[in-house]
């Protein structure tokens, strides 16, 4: 008997299907039975159940004799199923990597529920993907299993089939079945949730749910929609059989009325003339199961049961042609608006580059925008240390002016003192472009720092890669390099790659990176300080994890499953995760798994941490200043060089070990491997090759060559034998149980090291 049946329904999805069972049969959870029915598809659908039930003997291929809708092709896919718990997945969707394995895990925490509810995302053909907006109610702090009662908050959860495991001995007892036509899940739903005596709620994202640009069945327009009002009527008659559920009407009611507005107020629903018979129906089942008493909280919710209530479909539509026009008005009058200020904006900028420079200003921004960092960050205190007679202002946006450190002054992207101090400061210090409607003025000095040493390709070697290079203007690119007069560099290897894919006439500065002076200045009181307020337990080996962005995957799913990695680790174990800026999410959810991608300073959470694992990242590169262990995930290495391409092979030339799969991560840290003489010897390469200027003085070395003009008598170079970089807090795992963790059972891939 497996622990899941998924049920998949399919009809005229063809060619969303592999997608939907290759997402079921690759989870890391194989303990499962698939169950794919062909609602007789006339499309290729039953083929493709065929094929993948003729390679995976998971899999079952149910073939319906005639069309019968979701809900019986639900039901055929049930009396089929032997699992312990019922999953159903509609075949455009997916689910996440791991999904079922932390399902199953919740599900043995909180004692077997009738029903885990989990969360889900909203994926869109763009690869945008949008978390549930109601995810509060699945909350894991409180007690668990509950019943309904206890979190009536669910109800507002999205009611469908999808986003739950069903206990299948609970369904049995139950009787429950998906009834004919459209919204089929809504009597299935309330019900399974108000009879449950048991429920449980899991916070993750398991299923991604495919908005589709055409061809959703609730998105066409047919009378099939009025379906509504019969599921209704089978959701109160279940309610009526039962009167210990009668308090549930009052929040039924409710939920009935705003799914009636919902389908009504949607354009693509309804068809032309039937508008006012849906409204009438409606207001035939508000006064038949209205609770005298019952209170609508929300004043927006308030006025649509009004409607609702007295059938008002003419004022309903005079409403919704005066919001219309209003809101085209209001639309033409910010657009107007808008229009005049950036207009002023640029005829103040015009007056301000007419008036002289201000030698005596800096203006420094990274990442546009987003906050005080990186070499930018680490130069900005630099010029007030060392070139006190300079102002300093930074730019970042309104979200970001938090994390601004007392001294610079603060400006805003696209105000009028943002534009004086780009017309006017003679020093601009940036780690990508500035606004591209800047003019640099004569006089002007534009300190280009860049953001790392590069292993994958940039500027214009991204010519060969259009995944990667998507809308990029190389043209505007070269534009801003024209503007650049230093650029920073921490090696010889980023010098002539620089030099190469950003040709210009700037002056290259080889002084090492700035944002690493801080790994040779913080001392072991710092490394506390920032792990406590970390939250990292004293005692723990925290692992900082910082995957790359990849530019040819539509949704950055991260490759390795942290909570089964920190399981096989042991309990000492934590990892900081940290998401690439671009990824927007986490990159995982547990106990031991701390979420650090809005931290804004990786430099700290790199001091903070006892080792890196990466895959990609640039990180690594200044990572291995502090000479703490490296660890290089290459699962993906061949898709990666090919879409982004890279400057050398990363598994020829490691910072430390090479893990090629999650169990060979597993048996890196297992065997001792992260941190043994083979990782240092490794790392000591690395760091010769790409570390030889990171003393903790480059900072130093760029005020004074650009500010002061001191071209002699800069910081002599500190050779890497006589760095002292602050340890680590386990840097006493030699003699230390912390050194190696319990070996997993059977065999293990064996870790190759090159």
């Amino acid at each position: 008997m497996p622990r899941f049946s998924v049920i998949v329904p399919a009809y005229k999805v063809q060619a969303y299907l592999s997608e939907c069972l290759d997402s079921v049969l690759s989870q890391s959870y194989p303990d499962l039975e698939l169950i794919a029915v062909d609602d007789c598809s006339p499309d290729a659908c039953g083929a493709i159940v065929d094929e993948y039930a003729a390679r995976d003997a998971r899999v079952q291929a149910v073939h319906l004799a005639e069309n019968q809708g979701l809900g019986r092709a639900r039901n055929a896919g049930m009396a089929e199923a032997t699992g312990d718990y019922l999953v159903f997945l509609d075949s455009d969707d997916t689910l996440t990597p791991h999904a079922l394995r932390a399902i199953a895990d919740r599900i043995k925490e909180t004692g077997e529920p009738d029903v885990l509810v989990f969360d889900y995302a909203r994926t869109y053909w763009n690869g945008e993907a949008v978390r549930n907006q109601v995810t509060a109610q699945l909350t894991q702090q409180e007690p668990a299993p509950f019943r309904l009662e206890d979190r009536p908050g669910l109800l507002r959860v999205l009611m469908v089939a999808w986003n739950k495991a069903y206990r299948r001995e609970f369904v049995a007892e139950q009787g429950f079945a998906f009834p004919p036509g459209y919204y089929e899940d809504t009597p299935w739903t309330f019900p399974a949730l108000m009879a449950a005596e048991s429920i449980a709620t899991l916070d993750r994202v398991c299923v991604h749910y495919r908005q589709r640009r055409q061809g959703n069945i609730l998105s066409t327009t047919s009378r099939k929609h009025f379906d509504i009002f019969e599921q209704y009527d089978r959701v109160f008659a279940y309610v009526e059989q039962r009167p210990e559920l009668y308090r549930w009407r009052p929040e039924l009611f409710r939920r009935m009325i705003d799914h009636y507005v919902t389908i009504f107020t949607r354009r693509d629903r309804l068809p032309r003339g039937s508008r006012a018979e849906f409204l009438r129906r409606a207001r035939a089942h508000y006064r038949g199961y209205r609770v005298p008493g019952t209170k609508v909280p929300l004043h927006r919710f308030r006025l649509r049961h009004v409607l609702v209530r007295f059938g008002l479909h003419r004022t309903f539509r005079a409403l919704r042609l005066a919001s219309a026009v209003r809101r085209r008005v209001l639309k033409s009058a910010v657009k107007l608006a808008r229009s005049l200020r950036t207009t002023a904006l640029q005829l103040h900028y015009r007056i301000q580059l007419r008036l002289p420079l201000r030698s005596d200003r800096a203006v420094f921004a990274a990442h546009a925008g987003r906050g005080h960092g990186c070499n930018p960050g680490a130069l900005e205190e630099a010029f007030r240390t060392h070139a006190p007679h300079i102002r300093t202002a930074w730019i970042a946006r309104p979200e970001h002016q938090q994390v601004i450190p007392p001294g610079p002054g603060r400006l805003r992207p696209g105000t009028a003192a943002y534009w004086t101090a780009l017309a006017r400061s003679k020093y601009l210090v940036n780690n990508v472009n500035f606004d591209r409607r800047l003019k640099k003025r004569p006089g002007q000095v534009f300190v280009q720092t860049q953001h790392g040493t590069p292993l994958k390709h940039m500027g214009l070697d991204l010519q060969e890669h259009p995944a990667a290079a998507r809308d990029t203007d190389f043209e505007e690119l070269l534009r801003g390099v024209d503007q650049w007069d230093y650029v920073l560099s921490g090696n010889r290897h980023s010098t002539l790659t620089w030099e190469r894919v950003y040709p210009g006439r700037y002056t290259t500065l080889e002084y090492g990176h700035p944002r690493n002076d801080v790994f040779q200045r913080a001392t072991s009181l710092d490394v506390t300080r920032l792990r406590e307020s970390l939250g990292i337990p004293q005692g723990s080996v925290a692992i900082l994890y910082a995957p790359t962005y990849r530019d040819h995957r539509r949704t950055q799913r991260p490759l390795l499953d942290l909570e089964r990695v920190l399981r096989r680790l042991g309990p000492r174990f934590v990892i900081l995760a940290r998401a690439h800026h671009a990824h927007g999410g986490s990159l995982g959810q547990g106990a031991r798994i701390i979420d650090v991608s809005e931290h804004p300073s990786v430099e700290s959470l790199c001091l903070a941490s006892d080792a890196l694992l990466t895959d990609y990242s640039s990180l690594m590169f200044d990572y291995a200043n502090l000479d703490r262990p490296i660890i290089v995930h290459t699962e993906d290495w061949d898709a990666y060089e090919a879409t982004r391409g890279t400057y050398f092979d990363l598994r020829d030339f490691p910072p430390g070990a090479v893990a090629r799969s999650e169990d060979e991560l597993i048996d890196i840290f297992a065997g001792g491997h992260w941190r043994g003489s083979r990782s240092a010897q490794l790392r000591a390469a690395f760091r010769e090759r790409f570390c030889p200027y990171d003393d903790g003085r480059a900072a130093e070395r760029v005020v004074r060559h650009v500010v002061l003009g001191e071209t002699q008598g800069r910081p002599e170079f500190i050779p890497l034998a006589d760095r002292r970089p602050v340890p680590s807090a386990a840097a006493g795992l030699a003699r230390s149980p912390l050194a190696t963790v319990p070996q997993p059972s059977g065999p293990l891939p064996v870790t190759e090291f090159r």
